[in-house]
């Protein structure tokens, strides 16, 4: 817990740090509107609009990616289904920030009639394997910095060298995590509980009863075919994903010259900064894009600053008016989605 702690609080003092520096490079380079304004007239739209496309699509490739994980559980599900908790869930997460993680799981449990512990294990694993992918990408681009067109010293090219394979590393364990999290069944999840039986029997039973549904929902981890699945869709959303980047690269005059493993580049400092994320603004994620582009690549502060918002604006809020319509649709009342109560049904929230 106090590791935890820890990497949060590393993490907020990192993103404060570079936004004081974008604070500073804005008041001291006198920032022009106007090329701001310009950056964002001049975009291309054929670049932009497939880049929503793609975006559009990685929403339809989780809600495949999360029947393959319901599965053991439920074979009956529809896709229509799930893909609407998850529009839903994505909108809850930019209207109330990282609050509004459980909404789509919630949603998902209510809807195919499971328990929300196992819905919270089936998340775990996308993170999971989101994460893994992210740090894959991320490894390799900077490992290949000398092909890139990122503009830096020896020095500078040697630490970004070694970052790339101190993710590497990373990776490796996250992947040790996720092969730990298929054994947490039969006897591990026995001794868990002998473990506990210093508490009152009726939290014991209840914590019981969580964590085995929490196994149930590990299953598609632990059967070959699924996991090669599994795999095999969230190697296909990140190249979508790496695509779309590219594309919103080529949409501005001002990084149209970039290569594909600069947007690579590019996304893993991003998918880094959207961890924290601000109920309706973002946060890191802008901030990322922005410093990457202004030191990294040369991009002129304002022209940086308006792909920032563009690449927020796709990414994040492309899937806000088709969440916000649904949730009309089904009756969702969204200020009670921050006090989800898992023993209460979907309908009517």
């Amino acid at each position: 817990m106090k590791k935890a702690y820890l990497s949060a609080a590393v993490a907020l003092a990192a993103l404060a740090a570079l936004a004081i520096f974008i604070l500073h490079r804005w008041r001291t380079s006198g920032f022009d509107w106007g090329q701001f304004a310009s950056a964002l007239r001049h975009v291309d739209w054929n670049w932009l609009f497939p880049a929503i496309l793609l975006i559009l699509a990685t929403y339809v490739g989780r809600a495949l990616r999360w029947e393959i994980m319901l599965r053991p559980l439920r074979k009956d599900v529809k896709l229509w289904t799930i893909f609407s908790a998850t529009a839903i869930g994505f909108t809850a997460v930019v209207l109330f920030g990282r609050a509004g993680e459980p909404v789509r799981p919630y949603l998902i449990a209510k809807k195919a009639g499971v328990s929300f512990s196992s819905q919270v294990a089936v998340w775990i694993v996308e993170r999971i394997l989101d994460l893994l992918m992210v740090l894959l990408i991320f490894g390799i681009a900077l490992t290949r910095i000398s092909s890139s067109t990122i503009q830096s010293g020896p020095r500078m090219q040697v630490i970004l060298e070694a970052g790339g394979y101190a993710v590497g590393l990373i990776g490796a364990a996250s992947l040790a995590l996720l092969i730990a999290l298929r054994q947490f069944r039969g006897s591990v999840l026995h001794r868990l509980i002998e473990r506990l039986a210093f508490l009152p029997e009726k939290p014991l039973r209840r914590l019981e009863s969580v964590l085995a549904a929490f196994e149930d929902g590990m299953q598609s981890t632990r059967r070959a075919h699924l996991t090669a699945i599994l795999l095999a869709y969230t190697v296909l959303e990140w190249v979508v994903i790496a695509l779309a980047f590219d594309c919103v690269c080529k949409a501005f005059p001002a990084t149209a010259n970039l290569s594909l493993t600069d947007a690579v580049i590019l996304l893993g400092f991003v998918a880094f900064g959207s961890i924290v994320q601000l109920p309706g603004i973002g946060g890191g994620m802008q901030i990322a894009t922005v410093v990457v582009l202004t030191e990294f690549f040369n991009v002129p502060f304002e022209a940086a600053s308006g792909i920032a918002v563009v690449l927020w604006s796709i990414t994040f809020l492309v899937i806000v008016p088709l969440g916000l319509a649904l949730a009309f649709h089904e009756g969702i009342k969204w200020r009670n989605l921050r006090h989800l109560d898992p023993q209460e049904p979907a309908q009517g929230i």
